[in-house]
């Protein structure tokens, strides 16, 4: 296989097997894609525009080898579709939790899981604030904290850590192909330096407010009211 295929492949194995198990009888997530497409447009279309923002400044940059010449706002086509594709096996995994251990929105972990997690973005962004990806990541992840701690306590938030916990390790493994080979350069200059083997640990916040984004729009804003 070319390997200008590379970054497609990897778009496809994540969200292949989560696809093919969403008829599945018991979690039935075929059943919920009237709100899943509606709130992964919406937080797509976010972080597209800061993902075009950084490429453009210079905060990253996509190999020419490892993917397809066809760019859309100077972005890769799989960039694109990753913001698809790996939100749809997340949320995935978060509904097969929800479905096959009914009490996980009683965990009490979640709200103490957050008063370790805000203080600590605070204080990343204090003192990273010169590094663009450090600051926008963490700064996002904040925001999304907040407003789902303080604003509006959800019930779902234990379901989500759990989702967010688990869809670290095949993210990990995906994000690890695409920063070794690399599919994906960082500048050193916007991030702290910090890295999980060849993954800017920035990374785990930028999914954790996507993923959050996304669950926000999937149960509060799009789902049917009984």
């Amino acid at each position: 296989m070319p390997q200008q295929y590379t970054y497609l492949l990897l778009d496809v194995l994540s969200v292949l097997f989560p696809f093919l198990l969403s008829f599945d009888k018991k979690v039935a997530f075929y059943k919920n894609f009237y709100r899943l497409f509606p709130s992964i447009a919406i937080t797509a279309t976010v972080f597209i525009v800061w993902d075009i923002w950084f490429t453009i400044s210079g905060v990253w940059s996509f190999s020419e080898i490892y993917t397809l010449p066809i760019r859309l706002w100077s972005l890769p086509i799989e960039e694109i579709l990753f913001f698809i594709c790996v939100p749809y096996a997340c949320i995935f995994t978060y509904e097969v939790f929800k479905t096959y251990f009914p009490t996980g929105a009683d965990f009490k972990y979640a709200s103490q899981t957050h008063l370790i997690l805000l203080p600590f973005f605070i204080l990343v962004i204090l003192l990273y604030y010169n590094q663009l990806y450090t600051t926008i990541a963490t700064s996002v992840s904040l925001a999304l904290a907040i407003i789902v701690q303080y604003i509006k306590p959800l019930k779902w938030l234990g379901y989500f850590y759990t989702g967010y916990f688990i869809s670290l390790i095949p993210f990990l493994i995906i994000n690890g192909i695409l920063t070794s080979l690399p599919v994906v350069s960082y500048n050193p200059a916007e991030n702290t330096g910090f890295r999980i083997l060849t993954i800017p640990i920035e990374d785990s916040a930028y999914l954790y407010a996507m993923l959050l984004m996304n669950i926000l729009l999937y149960e509060e804003v799009f789902k049917k009211k009984n």
